[in-house]
């Protein structure tokens, strides 16, 4: 323990450098979570499966397990061109001592910033350059992530919900036609959400509906 706290308290202007290294690779792990949610694909494919269930009405069927596990695979799966280009260029050579952290950071960022600029808004990424009174970049390099980050998850909301609403609409219809007989049957009193769960249930199972959504996700990006 004194031989750590030596580590961090010693002048040696080696030591500093190396235990201020320390303390970034720690603050990124830390923060890894945060850069897997919104510089990934997991937004917009966990929000979509989300709406998928609720439009299903079937409550905690499949459970919050379930779809973090099937939305984090998703991701791998998406992003494993991205992750690949990352680990040839930045991380690799940062291993064989090739090129500096620096340089390892602005290799790695570069295939994240290419991806998130692919699938940003140009209304989104103006509100952030406008509020945080930036030149405008004149390439995807030039972007800080500090405004791409925000303005590419901003995007991922929109188009998560976009897609969601349009999941929403067939079971919407379900609903009001079961909910018009049961008024017309004077049968008022009971719930039409029980009548419709099991055909809402039938007619996904019938168009295959888990494949279907896994492949708009796919083609989304």
């Amino acid at each position: 323990m004194e031989q750590f706290i030596s580590f961090f308290s010693d002048s040696d202007p080696t030591n500093v450098a190396t235990s201020v290294k320390l303390l970034l690779l720690l603050t990124v792990l830390s923060l890894a979570p945060s850069i897997l949610i919104l510089m990934t694909s997991f937004t917009r494919i966990v929000i979509v499966l989300s709406f998928t269930r609720t439009a299903l009405a079937t409550n905690q069927t499949p459970p919050n397990q379930v779809i973090i596990g099937l939305a984090l695979f998703l991701t791998f799966f998406i992003m494993a061109p991205t992750f690949q280009q990352v680990n040839d260029e930045a991380l690799q050579p940062l291993f064989n001592e090739e090129i500096g952290l620096e340089e390892a950071y602005s290799r790695a960022s570069l295939p994240f910033k290419e991806f998130m600029a692919k699938h940003t808004r140009q209304g989104d990424l103006e509100l952030f350059l406008q509020y945080s009174q930036a030149e405008r970049p004149q390439s995807i390099e030039e972007i800080p992530l500090t405004i791409l980050v925000p303005a590419y998850a901003l995007s991922e909301l929109k188009t998560a919900f976009q897609m969601g609403f349009m999941i929403f609409i067939p079971f919407i219809v379900i609903d009001m036609v079961v909910a018009s007989v049961l008024m017309s049957m004077g049968m008022m009193m009971l719930p039409p959400v029980m009548i419709s769960l099991p055909f809402k249930i039938l007619l996904f199972v019938l168009v295959d509906g888990w494949y279907l959504v896994i492949k708009s996700l796919l083609q989304s990006f």
